[in-house]
């Protein structure tokens, strides 16, 4: 299911979800995206009491506990201003299957509300912001992992590639197999781990073949489960969220900017 969208003009205020992967393995990449979107003098109210998405209750059935984080969820940003989120997969969750949870409810009105206010990072930057990046850093190659909600459900992985074809001093390498699922999967790695560990060895073993220097991805459930798998292989390669990625990159105030004109865009598959 991919998404078209309109998408509004750059806010003065949005409120950042960092997702529990982020906030609990990663909060420096919080850091880094609250930093990119002040930077485009965007201001960015972070709530503490955010937690899960409801997503791994969810897609293992269970809908009626999934509906009650939801619920959580959508009464702690009550303002309406966009949320920008760090993952497509917890993206999807919010955009696509709140509306459905909530389905014949009272809330259902409050759920489809709060479903367009959700976008994906480099969504946001790329279609709201229309940024234009400048790279300050060194000659590197990368390679990208795109979670599979990410890509089917939010088609945010043309966004991502839009961003890194900017930085001239970047050169996206191409892994075999990279619309393949990286084994994670939620909940699915813990029933099926021996499906979810060849699935991963797999994934692994053909990010390592392009011989890149680093692995991006906007997505910290499968970076866990990658960076996991390379770890045990006694590998020193290890992946980044982009949003960190990107933060390295644009090291002075001038390197993140606005495009000279904005314009509301109706097609969430490009840019």
């Amino acid at each position: 299911m991919l998404i078209s969208r309109i998408y509004p003009h750059k806010p003065h205020k949005v409120y950042l979800y960092a997702t529990c992967l982020v906030d609990m393995f990663d909060p420096e990449t919080g850091v880094d995206a609250v930093a990119l979107l002040e930077q485009l003098g965007i201001e960015v109210e972070y709530v503490p009491k955010q937690t899960c998405c409801g997503q791994p209750a969810y897609t293992s059935g269970y809908t009626a506990e999934a509906r009650t984080i939801a619920e959580h969820q959508m009464s702690l940003f009550p303002e309406p201003i966009p949320i920008v989120i760090l993952s497509g997969s917890c993206g999807g969750m919010m955009v696509h299957h709140y509306p459905r949870i909530f389905n014949d409810h009272p809330l259902h009105q409050q759920a489809i509300a709060f479903s367009e206010r959700v976008f994906e990072l480099t969504e946001f930057l790329t279609s709201v912001c229309h940024v234009q990046l400048t790279d300050k850093g060194n000659a590197t190659t990368v390679v990208v992992h795109t979670s599979c909600a990410a890509r089917r459900e939010m088609n945010v992985h043309k966004h991502s590639a839009h961003l890194l074809s900017q930085l001239t001093n970047v050169e996206v390498k191409s892994a075999d197999y990279e619309e393949e699922c990286c084994g994670f999967g939620g909940t699915f790695s813990i029933r099926h781990p021996n499906i979810s560990e060849a699935m991963v060895e797999d994934k692994t073993r053909n990010i390592l073949n392009t011989d890149a220097d680093q692995l991006i991805s906007a997505d910290w459930g499968c970076m866990l489960n990658i960076n996991g798998a390379l770890e045990y292989q006694g590998q020193a390669f290890k992946g980044k969220h982009i949003a960190r990625f990107l933060a390295e990159r644009l090291k002075s105030h001038d390197a993140l900017t606005e495009a000279s004109s904005q314009s509301t865009n109706h097609a969430g598959v490009n840019p």
